[in-house]
């Protein structure tokens, strides 16, 4: 098959990505590999859609950091391809890193992505469900006993009243955004930072106000989902606590934070079986959940990073499952063609 993986941009991409660990075996496997970027689809009067790609050169990798290196330099030699030579579309780029500086790039992948899956290719995460969770208003559509209680508001005096009803405090952070920016903990209503607080993280529009979870000073629980089932592998679910550097309160990797090996718990299990079911309605093919305790605080189905981690955690090739379940989907796709829709086929 020929697969194609849509990011930021190729030259962000890193060789510890889980973008890079997918994309390397699926060479492994024998398949073809191409990046896109958002500018790089093209609508033609005749309503067909092409896409200019980079190929990734068809040689053995045995390592991330190799087929890293061959990505960025086939960067500057890209081809056009019309998009019924694609196979899979995998969307993997992070739009709230582009909603600021060029707002046209945020939403190319899932409109695009629309665009291919009508005309037969298989684009996961599905396209109209990822249109649905743009941002952390997405957790408010799963069931209350897994969610903390939360305020979305940019209200001061709103945020204030919610504070005063949390008696351990509460996480504030913009609806949109990732990577742990601008989240900060605030004790009480009264706190004297928190006029200062909120104009630096609403700067970025509304803001979530969240009751603070005291089990989140030990960091949070990165579990994978696949097909809403969690991602496991040789007796390895791909799951790591993610803890948080000395006197921060942001577990994120990017924000200094920490990846240790977990054990998955019935609890854990019990968040996954909760939100399985839209999940599965949504197409959502790969996602991460972010577990407190018994709390589900972040659905990461843009770019759900750390699965490189896991695998070298557990020892086990949680990427060869991923590349594997495409396979049987494709397999499904000749056999059924457009009788299954996109997002059916996505968690199917």
């Amino acid at each position: 098959m020929r697969i194609a993986f849509f990011v930021n941009s190729v030259e962000s991409e890193m060789p510890g990505y889980t973008t890079t660990t997918l994309a390397l075996t699926a060479a492994q496997r024998g398949h073809s590999v191409v990046y896109i970027e958002p500018g790089d689809f093209i609508l033609r009067p005749d309503d067909s859609l092409a896409v200019s790609v980079v190929v990734l050169p068809g040689v053995a990798y045995r390592t991330s950091d190799r087929l890293y290196a061959a990505l960025q330099e086939a960067a500057n030699q890209k081809r056009t391809f019309a998009i019924g030579d694609i196979d899979v579309l995998f969307l993997r780029n992070d739009p709230s890193l582009d909603s600021s500086d060029r707002s046209w790039a945020a939403n190319a992948g899932i409109m695009f992505g629309r665009l291919a899956a009508e005309r037969g290719v298989l684009v996961i995460n599905d396209p109209d469900g990822l249109a649905q969770a743009q941002n952390k208003l997405y957790l408010q559509a799963f069931p209350e006993v897994v969610r903390p209680p939360t305020l979305i508001s940019r209200s001061v005096a709103e945020i204030r009243a919610f504070i005063d009803k949390q008696p351990k405090g509460c996480i504030v952070k913009p609806l949109q955004g990732s990577g742990g920016k601008n989240v900060f903990h605030i004790a009480t209503p009264d706190d004297s930072n928190l006029n200062q607080i909120f104009e630096a993280a609403s700067g970025e529009g509304y803001l979530i106000a969240q009751a603070y979870l005291p089990e989140a000073k030990a960091g949070d629980a990165r579990l994978f989902l696949m097909n809403g089932r969690p991602l496991e592998r040789d007796g390895s679910y791909a799951a790591f606590r993610r803890v948080p550097a000395k006197g921060d309160l942001r577990s994120n990797i990017h924000a200094a934070g920490t990846a240790r090996k977990v054990k998955v718990t019935d609890t854990m299990l019990g968040i996954a079986e909760m939100v399985r079911p839209k999940l599965v309605s949504d197409g959502m093919f790969l996602v991460g959940l972010d577990i407190v305790g018994d709390k589900l605080l972040e659905i990461n189905v843009f770019t759900p990073g750390g699965l490189a981690r896991a695998a070298a955690m557990y020892k086990t090739d949680f990427a060869m499952s991923v590349i594997a379940s495409l396979e049987e989907k494709l397999t499904l796709r000749k056999a059924y063609g457009m009788a299954m829709s996109n997002s059916q086929l996505a968690t199917s």
